[in-house]
């Protein structure tokens, strides 16, 4: 067990860290906006006049990704029915909408270099990461974004000797379903009591404390307003905010 400073909040008895990925860990800001605008455009491609919502809706406004938006936050699920949605409102029929959906996504992924190359660990994550985890402390990533996503991102920057966790979102639960506080905590080995919560979104605030984490963190240094960690039991702007002691 360890001590934990998050700023002027101090956490002793903590086992395990918890980090969301992208807007956390990854600086995955211009990725994501490159993935909404070609999405959109072989949407638009199929569906003309459908750009502007679709856009929209992933969160994408004014040539601006919102950290707050569903591109940022959302499971790739969630981007799946929002692009139908818009689609449905174009005239076509639920099934279709879904099925054009899926496959443009995927072909949009296809179209794009590898995620990991395009969404590298902010400076300060890997120093963080080391000195947290020479401390015993038991780290983790609990991301919005599938598992293959989060393990090649884990794989790509070497961060594995620090990450006893590597888990995305499965099918059928999203963040702030305190299910997933559990699964993460169950798979660790602790409590989520003595668990804390990184993340730079509203959904990983209200899974900390409706899962029972012991504390809150929320994070601007990834575009993310304080407006919108309303729920955050604090608010970091630098990762040198968290610093760890081993409790004697």
């Amino acid at each position: 067990m360890a001590i934990v400073h998050c700023g002027s909040l101090i956490f002793s008895e903590i086992q395990a860290i918890l980090f969301d990925k992208d807007g956390t860990l990854a600086d995955s800001q211009q990725f994501l906006k490159a993935l909404a605008e070609r999405r959109s455009h072989l949407i638009n491609a199929q569906v003309p006049t459908v750009q502007s919502a679709l856009l929209d809706a992933f969160g994408l406004r004014q040539g601006q990704l919102d950290p707050a938006g569903l591109m940022a936050v959302g499971t790739r699920l969630e981007n799946e029915i929002a692009a139908a949605v818009c689609l449905a409102q174009k005239g076509h029929d639920w099934i279709e909408a879904k099925t054009i959906a899926q496959s443009v996504l995927g072909e949009a992924d296809r179209s794009l270099p590898r995620k990991a190359s395009l969404t590298p660990p902010f400076e300060g994550a890997l120093p963080l990461l080391k000195s947290l985890a020479a401390l015993g402390l038991k780290l983790g990533i609990l991301s919005a974004d599938s598992q293959e996503n989060v393990q090649d991102f884990v794989a790509y920057y070497q961060l594995a000797p620090y990450l006893k966790l590597q888990m995305g979102t499965p099918n059928g639960l999203s963040k702030p379903d305190p299910q997933l506080l559990k699964m993460a905590c169950e798979a660790l080995g602790v409590s989520p009591a003595t668990t804390i919560v990184v993340g730079d979104s509203q959904a990983d605030m209200q899974l900390a404390h409706t899962g029972g984490a012991i504390a809150a963190v929320g994070v601007t240094w990834g575009g993310t307003h304080p407006n919108s960690l309303a729920d955050a039991d604090i608010i970091l702007d630098r990762f040198d905010e968290i610093q760890a002691w081993a409790r004697l």
